[in-house]
This record gives C-alpha cells, structure tokens and sequence, in this order.
C-alpha cells in the first residue's frame, strides 16, 4: 500500500510541476517577439505564483520520486523506468539553478532604463531553458506512467487473448 500511495504521491507532484513548465513553454512562441517593455512587465509581474506554488510542486516531485527509486528498487523493470523519471526531475531541477535563477535575478532588479541592450540574450536564456525543462519533466512524467504499467497485469493475458 505505501508504494502505491507513494506512486500517487509521485504522479500529482510530477504533473502539476509539468503544468507550471509547460505553460512557459506554451507562451513562448508569443513572447519570443514581445518589445523588451512588455517583455519586462510581463517577467516581473505574472510570474510570482510559478515560484512559489511551482517550487513547492516541483521540490515535492524530485523529493518524492527519489523515495520511490528506494521503494521500488527490487522491482524489475518499475525501478528502471522510475530511477529514470528520478533523473529528469533533478535535471529539470538543476537547469533552473544553472540557467533560470540567474536571469530571475537579474530581471527583478530590472527597469525600463536599466534594461541591457542585450536583453534578447535574457529572453532567449529564460524561455529555451523553460522549453528543456518542460521536455524533461514530461520525460519524466511519462517514466513514471510506464513505470506502473510494467507491473499492470493485462486481463487478456491472462485469459490467453492476446
């Protein structure tokens, strides 16, 4: 019963930690062509909720699929299947501290005047990174949906139908 708790657990972290991902991603097309005083407004006022709820979602999803990797290690193939679904968390988790939290940084203190003639190079940085992390984690949302359908008896199987 705590696997299946803990796979549960697992699951809603990883798909609402998606979810924040690929809404960045969805935007990004758009604002790939926003004039830098949109693009700053919009970086500096929609995006508060993403870190905080988002950190939790996501924090909760390597946090937990990590315990997973534990809880199923002697279970063949599951284990591989969610040690995978582990590492692309942590990836997706460490391109945000390698390349987003930098820019996040930079962009709050930002302001029309201040704004570098480079701000493009930001842009670019912020939302590229956003598009890989979205691939990673429905990498690893979909780890870990093969990881319990490995181990999902099939009823035709079993009755020799298929």
């Amino acid at each position: 019963m705590l696997v299946k708790l803990w796979r549960f657990l697992t699951m809603l972290l990883t798909a609402l930690s998606l979810g924040t991902v690929l809404g960045h991603l969805l935007e990004l097309p758009a604002k790939m062509n926003y004039a830098a005083p949109l693009w700053l407004v919009v970086s500096q006022t929609l995006y508060a909720k993403f870190g905080t709820v988002g950190a939790v979602f996501e924090v909760g999803a390597v946090v937990t699929s990590v315990v997973l990797v534990v809880l199923v290690r002697r279970r063949r193939p599951a284990f591989g299947w969610t040690a995978l679904c582990a590492l692309c968390l942590v990836l997706a988790n460490a391109a945000y501290w390698v390349w987003l939290a930098p820019v996040n940084a930079v962009v709050a203190t930002l302001t029309l005047e201040t704004l570098p003639t480079n701000w493009t190079a930001l842009r670019s940085q912020w939302e590229y990174a956003h598009a890989a992390r979205a691939a990673l984690q429905l990498a690893a949302l979909c780890a870990l949906l093969l990881s319990v359908l490995v181990e999902t008896p099939n009823a035709w199987e079993n009755r020799g139908l298929a």
